[in-house]
Order: C-alpha cells, then sequence, then structure tokens
C-alpha cells in the first residue's frame, strides 16, 4: 500500500486537543465570574458598614447612659409591673415591663466605651448600671417581702433561676443585633424591641429580689442570667464596634492615650474572659448531658430486660447514679460500665448501680399472676352472687304477683298499688305499711281494725304533717272503702 493512501490522525487530533483546552478555559471563566457574582451578591447582602452613623450612634448611646429624673421612676414602675406579671404567671404583662425598661442603655454605654477608648464614657456606664441594678433589687425586694402572696413560686419566676448555654446565645445573637439596628442609619425601633423582650433583663433582677425576700438560691441563679446577659450584649457591642472601625478617642497627652487604651483593654479582657469561660463552661455541661441522655436512651431503656426507674448526673464529684426496679446482675453491670466508656464526655465518671433486690422481676410477676388469678376468682363468685339476687328478684316478684291475685280475688286493693299511688298523692310520704289488726277492749268481744302506720320526711313540720294525715286517712278510707281507719306516725 502506498504513502498517499494512508490515513493521516495527528493533525485531527491536535485540533481536538486545542478544542478540549479552549473548553476548559472557557468553563474555568464562567466558574470564575459565576463565583464572583455570588461573592459580590452576598457581600452587598451582608455588608452593614456603609449604612452606618458613626456619630450619631455614639450620641444616641450616650445620651441613654445617664439615670436619674424620669428614668428612675420609670425604671421602678417597670420593676413593680414585672415583679406582678412574675407573680401572677402571666407572659404578656413580663413582656410589657420588658418594653419600658431602661436598663439597656448603660449596657450598651460599657461596650461601646471600651471599643473606642473612652474611660469617661465607661466610668459612667458602670456608675449607672450599678445604680440600676441596686435600685431595682430593692424595689423587688420589698414588693415580694410586704405584698401578699408574693412568697408563692410560680413558672415565670422559676425559669430565670437555671440559666444555660441558650440564655448565651440569645444575650449574644440579641445584643449583636441591637447594636447593628443602633448604627444603622434611621435605627429600626422594631428591632431595639425585640431585643429588649428576647433578652429579658427585668425578670431576672426581679427574680433576685424574690430570692433576697424569701430564698437565697433563686438570688444567686437569678443574678447569674442578669450577669450572662449584661456581659454578653456588652461583648456583642464591642465586637461590633470593632467590626464597624469606630474611631477610638484620641487624647491630646499621649501617655494617658496610652494609659487609657491599656485600662480600657484590661477592662475588655475582664469582660471577655467571664463571658468565655461561661460560655465554655455551659458547652462542657450541655456535652455532659447529651452523652448521659443518650447513654440511658440507647443502653439502658431500649433494654426491655432491665427496668429503669431513674437516675442522677453530678457533673462536680463526675458521678452517675442509676436506679432500677429488680435485682441487677453481675453481667448486666459489667456490660453498662463498659458500654459507658464509649461516651467521651462521662467515660471518666463513676457508675453507681441500685438495684431492688427484693423485687426482681421474676417476684413481682409471679405476684402479678397470683394477683390476676385472685381477681378471676373474685370475678365468678360475685357473677354468681349477682345470678343469685337476680333469682331473688324474680322469686319475689312472682310471689308478690301470687299475693295480689289473691287480694283481687278476696276484692280487696293491692297494697303495691295502694302504696304506689300513695306516694304519688303525698310526696313528703317516706314510709308507709297498711294491715288489719285484731283488737279487744273489753277481753271478750274481738274486733277488727285497719291500721296505717306512716313516716314524713323529717324536714317537714308537724302542723302540715298533721294536715296531710287526716288527708290521707279520708283518702284510705274512700280507696279501701272503710269506716274506721287508725293512722299512727312514726318517729
Amino acid at each position: 500500500m502506498s504513502e498517499e493512501s494512508k490515513f493521516n490522525f495527528s493533525e485531527e487530533e491536535t485540533n481536538q486537543d486545542k478544542a478540549v483546552e479552549q473548553s476548559k478555559e472557557a468553563v474555568k471563566k464562567d466558574a470564575k465570574g459565576l463565583f464572583q457574582s455570588v461573592k459580590t451578591f452576598f457581600s452587598e447582602l451582608l455588608d452593614f458598614r456603609d449604612d452606618t452613623d458613626r456619630d450619631a450612634t455614639i450620641e444616641a448611646i450616650k445620651k441613654d447612659i445617664p439615670f436619674k429624673g424620669a428614668t428612675a421612676w420609670i425604671l421602678i414602675c417597670s420593676i413593680f409591673v414585672a415583679s406582678v406579671g412574675l407573680n401572677a404567671n402571666s407572659t404578656a404583662v413580663v413582656i410589657g415591663a420588658m418594653l419600658i425598661s431602661p436598663l439597656m442603655g448603660p449596657i450598651l454605654g460599657v461596650g461601646l466605651s471600651i471599643a473606642i477608648n473612652d474611660i469617661d464614657t465607661l466610668r459612667k456606664s458602670l456608675v449607672n448600671l450599678a445604680t440600676m441594678i441596686v435600685l431595682s433589687l430593692i424595689t423587688a425586694y420589698l414588693f415580694f417581702k410586704f405584698f401578699p402572696t408574693a412568697d408563692l413560686v410560680t413558672n415565670e419566676l422559676f425559669g430565670r433561676t437555671k440559666p444555660d448555654v441558650r440564655d448565651v446565645l440569645i444575650a449574644f445573637f440579641g445584643g449583636s443585633a441591637l447594636i447593628i439596628a443602633r448604627t444603622k442609619k434611621g435605627t429600626i425601633a422594631s428591632v431595639i424591641f425585640g431585643v429588649a423582650i428576647a433578652t429579658a433583663l427585668m425578670p431576672p433582677l426581679c427574680t433576685a429580689g424574690y430570692g433576697l425576700a424569701h430564698n437565697w438560691d433563686y438570688f444567686v441563679g437569678a443574678m447569674y442570667l442578669f450577669t450572662i446577659n449584661t456581659i454578653f450584649i456588652a461583648l456583642a457591642t464591642f465586637i461590633v464596634l470593632k467590626v464597624l472601625r469606630f474611631p477610638m478617642l484620641k487624647y491630646a497627652n499621649s501617655k494617658k492615650r496610652k494609659r487609657i487604651a491599656q485600662l480600657a483593654s484590661i477592662l475588655a479582657i475582664l469582660v471577655m474572659a467571664p463571658a468565655i469561660w461561661t460560655f465554655v463552661d455551659f458547652i462542657k455541661q450541655s456535652g455532659f448531658e447529651n452523652d448521659y441522655n443518650n447513654f440511658v436512651k440507647d443502653e439502658i431503656t431500649s433494654n426491655r430486660e432491665l427496668w429503669f426507674q431513674n437516675g442522677t448526673l453530678n457533673t462536680q464529684d463526675q458521678k452517675i447514679t442509676l436506679y432500677f426496679n429488680g435485682e441487677i446482675t453481675d453481667a448486666t453491670e459489667a456490660d453498662l460500665r463498659n458500654e459507658l466508656k464509649g461516651y467521651d464526655k462521662i467515660k471518666e465518671f463513676d457508675l453507681e448501680i441500685n438495684g431492688n433486690k427484693n423485687r426482681s422481676f421474676d417476684k413481682i410477676s409471679d405476684a402479678y399472676d397470683r394477683a390476676i388469678k385472685e381477681l378471676d376468682q373474685k370475678d365468678n363468685i360475685i357473677s354468681g352472687l349477682q345470678k343469685q339476687i337476680v333469682d331473688l328478684q324474680l322469686e319475689v316478684t312472682e310471689l308478690n304477683k301470687q299475693i295480689e291475685n289473691n287480694d283481687s280475688q278476696n276484692n280487696s286493693v293491692s297494697f303495691t298499688n295502694l302504696s304506689r299511688d300513695a306516694k304519688v298523692r303525698f310526696s313528703d310520704l317516706q314510709y308507709f305499711s297498711y294491715a288489719k289488726m285484731l283488737e279487744s277492749k273489753d277481753f271478750i268481744k274481738i274486733d277488727t281494725i285497719a291500721v296505717a302506720h306512716i313516716k314524713w320526711r323529717s324536714s317537714l313540720k308537724d302542723s302540715l304533717a298533721s294536715v296531710k294525715e287526716r288527708k290521707l286517712s279520708e283518702w284510705l278510707k274512700q280507696k279501701l272503702k272503710l269506716d274506721t281507719l287508725v293512722v299512727k306516725r312514726l318517729r
């Protein structure tokens, strides 16, 4: 075969490679353009620095720091309203108190002053915040100490004594939303109101006042929650203002400026350190509780052979105590201890297992079976007695019919009909009997007389009972076609 008759693919393959490279470059450009577009979109969506009014924000926050005159009375009134709401377990009233509370101003002032290195504003904020706290505690204490029924523990009160990690998150993100809204040109009032409700500064102070009046543990828990809210709102304010690059306050004296900057930095660390420690502590506590709950759920309650009663988790002593109904074998106890090692947070905890040896599952099952048998026997006896009662009732009914038939044959009135008619005519009648008796006045001649014994209800007066007795006697004479009838009242 000649060279001219052979196919040559080299040039075609080269063209294909070039086309593939061009397609890859086009895809890369498109992807880069798409990524850049997405990045630009989110940057424009989330960037709030261009809409910040720094001077107006600083002025507005400083304006809310002072605490005197009307602000003091507003705080006192809001504390009373919140205390009443907590005592009455009314969420709506508590929310209303949050909306009128002026506590947020000094807290924002603390965050602002640390962020811009303003020691004077920091001093004013701390003094005013301390004054507000003391006045709030005194007001709440007086209410819960002297107001009637103010010592009742409601869900609204109890809910402010056990802070957890969710309170930390609410305070931080609520504070962030508040300071972002305050820095925006044209402050968003609804955000401020919402943060006032969410962060809930007033209820913990009122609960602390209740604790001073009645329960010291409530005071400690409520003040802990208030401290968390305060620190994290101030921390959020500090971070947001730093992100927005608010200008640091400058001093003519460079040594003074340096000293104030150092002091502000120390205060910032002092504020952030408890916040970070609190957050880490809550995270650790939540980890312990999650692992404990998963251990109980997966290893204990899911095991049908174990009769789990309850358990306790002691994170301070690193101890888990479990209580079971029934005896726990050594093999089961060893298995639970091995399974506990699979949970990272609580694997070093001591496990104490308490079983009730006197109430094993087998013994309880036997007792249950015996109880069921005894109940079946009692049911059978009751059924037999009920059948006997029904038979006796039928027999009595049949005898009554026979007696009434005999009476009707003798042209006498049926006692059943007579007593029923007497009750219908005289509703106050409680007892009625009728019979014919033999009597003798001279012990020679014997007479037959009709006697009816009756008893009226106790609330019927004697005068009215006498009237009714005469009417009853006349009616019986007419009904029985008698000339004489003696009616005797039973007492």
